[in-house]
């Protein structure tokens, strides 16, 4: 009796342990050295999973799963916030829609985890787990439109392959993040081979940000960037929109800089249903003081292919251009669409929800003429794009023009007082480096920053507060080898070892 429960009790404490590993890795991205902390995490991950008495696939794709549910758990629980807190949903709904969704997350990295059972050697099984890994990151990017958030090349803009970005993007330094830590499991074998290949790969990711693929354009170029600080619980009743548009407009006309920005929906009203004379007065005072308004708004995008109407839309006025309107291409499921099937889903909630109107991926960029300069020209994002880099790059790729700064708008009221908004300022730290531009982000609640074209912050305003960063930033011309390429070069790199590892264990 004994000798059969002890096998089972053995497996549960593995299980355990791997799920609060996969917390542990969670947390570590909050940490200011996040970057570096996660790659031991991992190599204890990997140990942990290599141990296990069994080597079938069966039992290594579960240990994956744990790993990842803790990961997931950790990494998104604020999502439970939207949907209790602000949503209405029931405690028991909340929590089991987070759980799904930290499980078909964690999918992905059982499948990943597969590669571990699949290679010996020195160091192949570390190529061959890195190629598994970016692969499935990948998938996890595009499949059912996408969510790659809480990546582990997000959290490297504080960990030693920054400097990959430009060259091959987010999958290329989780690519080394992976590969490293699983190397870390032979120093002890193999002090000496192993802690010179560990040295060599660090030491040859720094040596990559010697090199830059961007310029200077222009001169600084002065910003306010606008934080409301507006509950979104104010967004479901006509006074607080009107509060909120009242402020947004009051600020924005007295603006001293050169380009203002707010919000995403920062007038939370359809655009033909604004109060009398919300636009035309911020026409002209754009055009009067030479200034450059970028603000959201409900947009109307009548889509004869689906019969939706409206759009999440960002409106940008010139001294001496008509407005501009830029509509958000990848829109966020449940949150900005409604899946099909999953009407039910929604109505579990106690407010209203989007089902908009998606814009065209390749949409033109907002120029910004001043007088006496040359002109700028700024890539707009919307909240959640910004999360998918290979997206932005194409898009700078195709551009008729080349971009010189983004101007992300967010609004991440949903969320309450969590981890998303530092999760998406790196994931718009990483854009930034991956590009060689700097960015803008004017959001609701925070965090409202500058970012260099090295993806560090310059500037920001507290969480929760309402203000206004005034300060200026220097546009970039140029594009990086990642804009240039894509994810090509890494998914050529990932789908040739998983080739050879497929050979490979073919000949076993």
């Amino acid at each position: 009796m004994i000798d059969r429960l002890l096998p089972r009790l053995s497996n549960s404490i593995g299980f355990l342990m791997l799920f609060a590993l996969g917390a542990m890795l969670a947390g570590a991205a909050e940490l200011p050295l996040g970057g570096w902390i996660q790659i031991p995490i991992l190599s204890l991950i990997w140990w942990q999973i290599r141990k296990n008495p069994s080597t079938s696939f069966r039992a290594t794709f579960l240990l994956g799963l744990s790993f990842g549910l803790g990961y997931f758990v950790l990494g998104l629980w604020w999502i439970f916030i939207s949907l209790h807190d602000i949503g209405g949903m029931n405690v028991a709904l909340s929590c089991t829609a987070v759980f799904l969704l930290a499980g078909l997350l964690a999918i992905f990295f059982a499948c990943a985890t597969l590669a571990i059972n699949a290679s010996k050697g020195k160091f192949f099984p570390g190529l061959l787990l890195a190629a598994s890994w970016v692969a499935t990151e990948y998938l996890r990017g595009i499949l059912f439109t996408g969510f790659p958030w809480m990546g582990l090349g997000e959290t490297q803009v504080y960990g030693p392959f920054a400097p990959v970005a430009p060259y091959l993007g987010g999958l290329g330094c989780t690519f080394f993040v992976v590969l490293i830590s699983w190397q870390l499991l032979s120093l002890r074998a193999h002090f000496k081979t192993t802690a010179l290949f560990l040295v060599c790969i660090v030491g040859l990711s720094q040596l990559l940000g010697v090199w830059s693929f961007t310029k200077p354009k222009g001169g600084p170029l002065t910003v306010e960037l606008i934080q409301g600080n507006f509950a979104q619980s104010l967004v479901f009743k006509p006074e607080g929109m009107l509060q909120q548009i009242a402020f947004y407009k009051s600020t924005m006309t007295d603006s001293q800089a050169d380009l203002v920005v707010s919000p995403e929906t920062a007038l939370p009203w359809p655009e033909t249903n604004l109060p009398t004379g919300t636009l035309e007065d911020l026409q002209d005072f754009a055009t009067k003081n030479k200034r450059f308004l970028l603000f959201g708004i409900l947009g109307r995008h009548f889509n004869p292919a689906d019969g939706r109407e409206f759009s999440n839309r960002a409106i940008g006025l010139s001294p001496s251009s008509p407005p501009y309107r830029y509509d958000k291409s990848h829109l966020v499921p449940f949150g900005e669409f409604i899946p099909p099937g999953f009407r039910w889903f929604v109505n579990a909630f106690n407010v209203p929800l989007s089902d908009f109107s998606r814009g065209p991926q390749n949409q033109p960029l907002f120029i910004i003429n001043r007088e006496g300069q040359l002109p700028l020209y700024a890539a707009i994002t919307i909240c959640y794009e910004d999360v998918f880099g290979d997206e932005l790059a194409a898009r700078l790729r195709n551009s008729e023009e080349s971009a010189n700064l983004f101007i992300n708008m967010t609004n991440l009221a949903w969320f309450g007082d969590s981890q998303a908004p530092t999760q998406q300022l790196r994931l718009s730290q990483l854009r930034s480096l991956e590009t060689g531009l700097p960015a803008l982000r004017a959001t609701n609640t925070g965090i409202t920053a500058v970012l260099g074209p090295d993806g560090k912050i310059l500037a920001e305003l507290p969480k929760f507060t309402q203000g206004i960063l005034k300060t200026s930033i220097q546009a970039y011309s140029g594009k990086t080898p990642y804009v240039i390429w894509g994810n090509i070069p890494i998914l050529s790199l990932s789908c040739l070892l998983l080739i050879l590892g497929f050979i490979r264990q073919r000949r076993i």
